[in-house]
């Protein structure tokens, strides 16, 4: 069992990473995107749908990163505990 815990926590600690960077390309993305559209406020009704689909897609990933961290902490303290 210690050996599954620490694969799975290795393995949620790489994704939780990937993750992070697809975010970071998503930010990048939202910020070209206002910029071509010169609208960076979300709550216009003129702002960018795909800016808007992109923000959802971002926060989206934000919650998954959150719940597998989550995930990791106890994965993390079944290896400790065998």
């Amino acid at each position: 069992m210690q050996t599954t815990s620490r694969f799975e926590a290795t393995a949620l600690h790489a994704l939780i990473s990937d993750l992070r960077w697809r975010i970071q390309m998503l930010d990048s993305d939202i910020a070209e995107e206002e910029r071509n559209a010169r609208n960076a406020d979300p709550g216009s009704p003129t702002y960018s749908m795909l800016a808007q689909a992109l923000r959802s897609r971002r926060d989206n990933l934000r919650a998954s990163i959150a719940m597998l961290q989550g995930r990791e902490e106890r994965a993390a303290e079944l290896s400790h505990a065998a």
